[in-house]
């Protein structure tokens, strides 16, 4: 709006009636509605840069980037929106079985980003993405192995999504619990956690060694299983709602031996981490691994349209185009809204953001800044079992006691995310998520923040641990 101040200040009159519909008629995500009873709904009204404001005016630091993970070059960002405007209005839509401009532009800029991919595949969500992959999986199953590889093995604490294949390769019970039964051949793997390898009876291992031993877990699953049943392996390059878990050295290397090994495609899910909220464009590109399939949402366009791309290498299309007499032989699927444009239209823009503002770079020294300021915190609240993460990309692990490493109450850990949100400031914890495991606080701002707001967040937890932990 010409001349509008972005101060926070709204008229309560304006926004009563939408807080009585929203009462009334919304089914939010993730949220026990109970409460909504007696209490209103947080709604966000406004965002600018690292800050958005409620109905009632008050102002927040978004250390979740949007609740989870998404606005990755932060709010009212006024290029992006033209960009998406001036796309709508010369073409919206046009299903995928045709091109479009920013579809073919945003591509090419893409498979920039990463070298040894080729073929882009849009869709409309992180879920869906992985459903793609899931499918290409089981067709290369029919076409190339007689129908036999088509189990899909999946990491303990992962998480792909909330459509039911999704969640068939979904590492966490507490997200699962209630909606089987799920799609038959997904079958899980061990973590790859060192501060908890006791679970996995690999507490004498450390370092490289263990991240070797946590791979070898995923041969054995393998041979296990039979190597000539297992079509595709799907990981997180940093498990995310299950921890925020980078895995130690070796293990990666290791995965790959692994996959090639046994013929087993390498599915990268980049949701949480694509387009920079490691330090890099895709969370993989720090190991050194060569996926096949590479999905990727939420950051693609920073929440300025709906977008998700599925992405893979040339040999996985050739696959797809082998026989055109077949008329069963290419893949036979469709997404609706992958045909919108405004998602591509977005995520051009949004690309070009990162690379003009050196926000790769600025990702990398603010996620130092905050890795050691929380290890500041950790030495000062013996709550603080772990603090781990990549870039901008970080978890706070909260446990009763260091030797045991016993959880919090996950109570006491939501105790802190609500005093940091009465200080005004926004962090995350794992939710719903491991059963008596959900007791790590989640940090993800925006690729933007400053090294100001790092110190304002991490002052907001200090004072957050001190009140609820003494």
């Amino acid at each position: 709006m010409e001349g509008h101040v972005m101060d926070g200040t709204f008229n309560e009159n304006d926004l009563s009636r939408v807080v009585a519909a929203d009462k009334a008629h919304v089914w939010h995500h993730l949220i026990q509605h109970k409460p909504f009873e007696e209490n209103d709904p947080r709604i966000i009204v406004e965002g600018k840069g690292m800050r958005v404001w409620d109905q009632n005016g008050k102002e927040f630091l978004d250390a979740v980037s949007g609740g989870v993970w998404t606005v990755n070059v932060g709010y009212g960002r006024e290029d992006i929106c033209k960009a998406v405007y001036n796309q709508m209005m010369k073409l919206c839509y046009f299903a995928q079985s045709a091109g479009s401009i920013p579809g073919a532009l945003f591509a090419e800029k893409l498979i920039e980003k990463m070298p040894g991919m080729s073929r882009v595949y849009y869709n409309n969500s992180g879920s869906e993405a992985n459903e793609k992959a899931f499918k290409m999986v089981r067709q290369i199953a029919h076409k190339k192995y007689g129908g036999k590889k088509t189990k899909i093995l999946y990491r303990d604490r992962d998480y792909h999504g909330s459509t039911l294949a999704a969640m068939s390769a979904g590492g966490q019970d507490e997200r699962n619990a209630q909606y089987g039964p799920f799609a038959p051949d997904f079958v899980r793997v061990p973590h790859c956690m060192e501060y908890r390898k006791h679970e996995l009876g690999l507490e004498h291992l450390s370092g490289r060694e263990f991240g070797i031993a946590a791979a070898n877990a995923i041969e054995e699953v393998i041979l296990r299983e039979g190597p000539e049943t297992v079509g595709a392996l799907c990981l997180e390059p940093v498990t995310a709602g299950g921890g925020v878990i980078e895995a130690p050295e070796g293990y990666w290397e290791r995965v790959q031996e692994i996959c090639t090994q046994y013929d087993i495609l390498l599915h990268i899910d980049e949701v949480v981490c694509g387009v920079g909220r490691t330090g890099t464009w895709f969370g993989y590109q720090h190991y050194g691994i060569k996926p096949d399939f590479v999905t990727m949402a939420k950051g693609v366009a920073s929440g300025y349209a709906a977008i998700a791309v599925l992405v893979t290498t040339e040999e996985v299309f050739d696959m797809f185009k082998d026989d055109a007499s077949d008329p069963m032989s290419y893949f036979r699927d469709i997404s609706t809204f992958g045909g919108c444009t405004a998602g591509p239209a977005a995520a051009l823009e949004n690309m070009r953001i990162i690379e003009d503002e050196g926000l790769l770079d600025n990702c990398t020294a603010m996620g130092e800044r905050m890795m050691s300021n929380l290890q500041a915190l950790k030495e000062k609240h013996s709550v603080i079992g772990d603090v781990r993460g990549k870039g901008l990309f970080i978890g706070v692990e909260l446990v009763s006691d260091r030797e045991t490493k016993e959880p919090v109450n996950e109570k006491l850990a939501q105790q802190v995310v609500a005093d940091c949100g009465a200080q005004g400031v926004l962090i995350g914890v794992t939710n719903r998520s491991i059963p008596g495991k959900n007791n790590t606080l989640c940090f993800s701002p925006a690729l933007i923040v400053t090294a100001e707001d790092i110190d304002a967040i991490t002052d907001a937890v200090d004072k957050a641990l001190t009140k609820v932990f003494g």
